[in-house]
């Protein structure tokens, strides 16, 4: 299939009818029209038969169809970084991508370092998920982002600004008094109660996964999470004891839960990402430096 082929077949699968495909892609019908004829003289095959006025996709139209929404989907990131590289960015505003662990605590403290030193300076911020924020950068649609443990990237930079650590959010009650006055609980203490854990596909769920099955200790496990956020405002309603990064549990209220160390503990790196196309501008650099000592004053006792 040629590229126009593709782009009218796309329309029409989108649209269900010749008419509308026009419409969506500014060509006349009978263009649209001779243009399937002949993607399917190619083909070999029909990829759609009209029934009831509309057209209805062969079994060979629905099984091409989802390379086709990969193929657009890549020149849509084609067309934004294209769109990006020639807007350039603003001298005066600086865009920053967080994780959501990052984004109650840390990014806060953080720009409050920062306009001591830049008042005027606009921050554009966005707290998405690791995937997303790697995304957003290599397609240059913001400046820096700080994640949890990531993969490298070839269009990143990657380094590490620190580690904080895994901790335990215990609804008041649910767990030992003794255990809470020695701040620190096993994962084989935690085998009792109902615990709510991070998606094994996030970063640091994998990481939770990982510990767990070195421990051998069957956690009762009552609800799986992608939001730290959401692991912490459950916990503080008494659903269950939350395994969270410490930069989330600084937000913890200490008259609804405990916040204890984890044992073992599992260390959770904080990196920064960088665009490598782009130049490391001394804003960036300095708002690293912001986050870093935010960081450092994050997360480091547990709150009891």
């Amino acid at each position: 299939m040629r590229l126009r082929h593709i782009e009218v077949f796309n329309a029409v699968m989108l649209t269900g009818s010749v008419s509308a495909a026009a419409r969506m892609i500014n060509v006349t019908q009978p263009a649209v029209s001779r243009t399937l004829q002949h993607a399917e003289l190619q083909l070999g095959f029909p990829l759609f038969q009209r029934v009831g006025g509309r057209l209805r996709p062969t079994v060979e139209a629905q099984t091409l169809y989802p390379h086709v929404e990969r193929l657009f989907t890549q020149l849509d990131e084609v067309q934004r970084l294209s769109a990006n590289l020639r807007a350039g960015r603003s001298q005066s505003e600086l865009r920053v991508l967080t994780v959501l662990g990052l984004s109650y605590e840390v990014m806060p403290r953080a720009m409050r370092l920062f306009r001591q030193k830049h008042p005027s300076l606009v921050v554009h911020h966005q707290a998405l998920h690791s995937p997303q924020i790697v995304s957003a950068l290599v397609l240059q649609e913001a400046d820096v982002g700080y994640v949890f443990s990531t993969l490298p990237h070839p269009a990143l930079t990657h380094e590490q600004l620190g580690a904080r650590y895994m901790v335990c959010v215990a609804p008041k009650g649910m767990l030992p008094a003794r255990v809470v006055r020695s701040g620190q609980v096993s994962l084989n203490q935690l085998a009792g109660v109902p615990v709510l854990s991070l998606d094994s596909q996030d970063p640091l769920g994998m990481l939770l996964a990982h510990a767990v099955r070195d421990s051998e200790t069957g956690l009762n496990v009552v609800m799986t999470v992608q939001t730290y956020h959401v692991a912490l405002a459950l916990a503080h309603h008494g659903v269950g004891v939350a395994l969270v990064e410490a930069c989330t549990a600084a937000s913890a209220d200490p008259a609804r839960v405990d916040v204890l160390r984890l044992e073992p503990q599992i260390d959770v790196p904080v990196h920064v990402l960088r665009p490598l196309a782009r130049p490391h501008s001394q804003t960036v650099r300095f708002f690293t430096r912001c986050m870093q000592q935010a960081l450092q004053a994050v997360g480091v006792s547990p709150v009891n």
